[in-house]
């Protein structure tokens, strides 16, 4: 198969696992807060341990043949932390009741961080519900942009790291569409709108790969390896991936769940990949 069109599938297997997240808990009810929290620390984990063993290093070795030298590398650590800065302005503009991260339950509850917010405020309602949702989804959409291009780069460049990215990305979209479907729910009392917004919100990652791969065959950038906007791009990725995991994965994972339950599934993620690479 064409490697675009694989990183391209790959990207929307990512995106659509919003979808999952709303399916779960609208079928389940419940979800054992202890399981998530494992799932997003081994997805933590996967993220740290392919940026900083993988991205972060071939990046180096990447620059070391096109462009060579001390200079070279300081540009690879400057794309490693615009690629931070990237994600974080994308945090810093979105209010915190309408982050995802914010927003995000266990149950199908309708009294979380954000309901409480609005209750509070004076404006209870299912209108009040519905917007939440949609908020919250125009809040994962946007969010989720930067992340298909990691994926997308990342699966371009070795399906075996695409693969790792995409399952650590999928795991971490799980409680974005449980956070779109759980105020649509209420608002609206039917399941298929929950899940169809939950599945919605994480469809602009394949639509960033799309964009990524679009613009820079449209300036003549080289995304793959031997180019030289290569090893800034892998920086940059890595970088954003690292943020994620630090800002919000673990985080959440330590609010949903204990301690060591979260730190366990990092070290297990950290594991999985190790051993990943050193068997194929």
């Amino acid at each position: 198969m064409n490697p675009v069109v694989t990183a391209l599938l790959l990207t929307l297997l990512a995106g659509a696992a919003t979808g999952i997240g709303g399916a779960l808990i609208l079928a389940l009810k419940k979800i054992s807060s202890n399981f998530l929290a494992g799932a997003l620390g081994l997805s933590a984990g996967v993220m740290i341990f392919i940026s900083l063993a993988e991205l972060y290093p071939e990046a180096q070795a990447a620059v070391s043949e096109t462009a060579g030298g001390r200079e070279g590398a300081v540009f690879v650590m400057l794309a490693f932390f615009i690629g931070m800065g990237i994600i974080t302005l994308i945090d810093f503009l979105i209010p915190d009741y309408e982050n995802p991260h914010e927003a995000s339950g266990l149950t199908l509850n309708s009294h979380n961080a954000a309901t409480d917010m609005i209750a509070k405020s004076g404006h209870e309602g299912p209108q009040a519900l519905k917007k939440l949702g949609i908020l919250s989804a125009m809040a994962i959409a946007v969010h989720n942009f930067p992340e298909g291009m990691a994926t997308f780069i990342g699966a371009l460049n070795d399906p075996q790291m695409g693969a790792g990215i995409t399952f650590a990305i999928a795991v971490h979209n799980i409680p974005e569409g449980i956070a779109v479907a759980i105020p649509i729910f209420y608002a609206t009392r039917s399941k298929g709108k929950a899940l169809l917004y939950a599945t919605l919100s994480g469809l602009t990652e394949p639509a960033g790969a799309a964009i990524c791969y679009g613009v820079t065959a449209l300036f003549g950038l080289q995304i793959q390896d031997g180019g030289t906007a290569f090893p800034l791009i892998l920086s940059a990725v890595a970088g954003i991936m690292i943020f994620i995991s630090l800002d919000e994965l673990l985080p959440t994972a330590e609010k949903y769940g204990k301690h060591h339950i979260a730190i366990s599934g990092v070290v297990a993620g950290m594991a999985v990949m190790a051993i990943s690479l050193l068997i194929i």
